[in-house]
């Protein structure tokens, strides 16, 4: 494509599209709107109880009906989506992470609770063995080795029982190899071909992730690190091939995760492919903004506001974010320069 040729200044000056508000809305090439964001939240067992996750400022682990609570005011600000995830007894977590596909656990619960007063309401589960798991990891292990072909099998189970509590979204977080056809193929043999996936397809190694592993209680348990499964941060043409993989098994929508330490994959991977990206703009990267806010080193609204427009020019169709409630909150359903 050619380039453009530009008229000389004074013919041509580019602050006359930023003189004001409405013309800077008028021409901006990204939009962020409550309908872009999908809100996670950090379960627990109890009632009426939230409980704070101390390395991520304003969280809170919240009760089933905390979490009813909570999707009655995702509605309220126009979010489309919860994305559930557990704090799992230590007593119930076990090397063959029975819990993950016991019918009754605290998501499906909360999926069941949540469906039964909103139905509209989009819930997304994780598929992933951590929360689950006394090892701490994502699947297996067997001799300190992470088991790919025999995770699966446990990922399959997973993934059903969701999907029979009412996930509508399923996100495959545990980055073994083919686990996005085993997910898809169980799905479609159990009439839930309805059920979307969300493919943790570019998922790195990352040190962002240790308030999340804080908040589900995964950090005490981990033996190790991720890094035989999870990608290397040295890579990007490796992403592709891990996005083009799950496309081709059936994934829906694919993610990139961390976000904002990887926007060049989200622009890459929405450039390359034209599917749906999202971004999950991680623990650590909100704790950031969130510290920095609460000592008053910047402004959080606005750090907030103009890290999430970045996921959307770099070519997402939405992000993950605890900042969501907050953000819909100011953004009032209108896009915002």
């Amino acid at each position: 494509m050619m380039r453009p040729t530009f008229a000389p200044f004074p013919l041509a000056r580019s602050r006359r599209l930023r003189r004001n508000p409405m013309i800077r809305n008028l021409v901006a090439e990204s939009r962020l709107t409550p309908a872009d964001l999908i809100w996670p939240i950090f379960l627990r067992d109890g009632n009426n109880t939230h409980e704070p996750v101390a390395s991520m400022p304003g969280v809170d682990r919240l009760s089933v009906d905390l979490a009813v609570d909570a999707a009655h005011e995702a509605a309220e600000l126009g979010i489309p989506v919860m994305a559930l995830f557990p704090y799992t007894d230590p007593s119930l977590k076990t090397p063959d992470c029975q819990e993950a596909w016991n019918p009754d656990n605290l998501v499906n619960r909360a999926t069941r609770a949540i469906k039964a007063e909103l139905p509209e309401m989009l819930v997304m589960l994780d598929v992933a063995l951590d929360p689950y798991n006394s090892d701490g990891h994502d699947g297996l292990v067997r001799d300190g080795v992470i088991l790919n072909d025999e995770t699966l099998e446990a990922l399959e189970r997973q993934a059903l029982v969701q999907a029979e509590a009412g996930a509508d979204i399923l996100g495959p977080s545990d980055m073994m190899d083919g686990r996005i056809g085993v997910i898809r193929r169980a799905l479609e043999g159990h009439e839930y071909s309805d059920t979307m996936i969300m493919a943790y397809s570019a998922k790195y190694a990352s040190a962002f992730y240790g308030p999340f592993r804080d908040a589900v209680g995964a950090s005490g348990a981990l033996k190790g690190d991720k890094k035989t499964y999870q990608m290397d941060a040295a890579n990007s043409d490796e992403a592709l091939r891990e996005v083009a993989r799950d496309i081709e098994e059936g994934a829906d929508m694919v993610m990139v995760k961390p976000g904002m330490p990887y926007l060049d994959i989200c622009q890459r991977v929405a450039g390359e492919f034209g599917v749906p990206t999202f971004a999950y703009q991680v623990s650590g990267e909100y704790a950031m903004i969130a510290g920095a806010a609460e000592n008053g080193w910047i402004d959080g609204d606005k750090a907030m506001l103009e890290s999430l427009l970045a996921f959307k020019r770099a070519g997402c169709a939405g992000i993950l974010s605890y900042f969501a409630p907050r953000a819909a909150r100011l953004l009032g359903g209108q896009a915002t320069k």
